[in-house]
């Protein structure tokens, strides 16, 4: 009794990689030899059997192919260049990431110019820009001057941004996103 509770409670786990030798599961395979030569279609165990000639692997290239395509390489230099080429892929993708201006319908000349200045180093950068303008008590009645300090911040970032989603309210506030051409 004690031996099946140890196998119930066995985790599976399924293997990773790509299928090599013995785990391939089709009967016939498309082989490429070590060199980059086409072998040709064969059974499974005769691929196996070449690779093993060459003390090298047979690894499964393309599972969805009609015979499923197989090269005899070396299973570890063949992990190595999936690693390489994954980690090369990870470096190139630029991450964009979200900043947030806040703004009052009052805000001074200065304080604008400052945020504006802000704003466009962030888009140079090729981060997108959200700008949120907060209204308190009276101001609410005013929401025509949010609107046109919204536009005006349209006018002067055009050239080198677009509107991704226009001004619009949420609650108290106005929030706009801005991003790189």
């Amino acid at each position: 009794m004690p031996n099946s509770k140890s196998n119930y409670f066995h985790r599976r786990t399924k293997p990773q990689g790509p299928r090599a030798n013995e785990r391939i599961r089709s009967l016939d395979v498309q082989v490429i030899g070590s060199e980059g030569n086409n072998l040709g279609a064969m059974p499974l165990n005769k691929a196996i059997e070449l690779a093993k000639q060459e003390n090298l692997d047979l690894i499964e290239i393309s599972p969805n192919a009609n015979p499923p395509v197989c090269k005899i390489m070396d299973m570890g230099k063949y992990k190595y260049d999936l690693q390489k080429k994954a980690n090369l892929a990870k470096k190139k993708q630029k991450v964009v990431s979200l900043k947030e201006i806040k703004l009052r319908p009052g805000t001074e000349a200065h304080d604008y110019n400052f945020k504006i200045k802000n704003a466009k180093k962030f888009i140079s950068k090729g981060d997108k820009v959200k700008f949120t303008v907060k209204f308190k008590g009276r101001e609410m009645q005013h929401t025509d001057l949010g609107k046109d300090l919204m536009n005006r911040i349209i006018e002067e970032t055009k050239d080198i941004a677009k509107v991704e989603s226009k001004p619009k309210f949420e609650g108290r506030q106005m929030v706009m996103i801005i991003q790189p051409i």
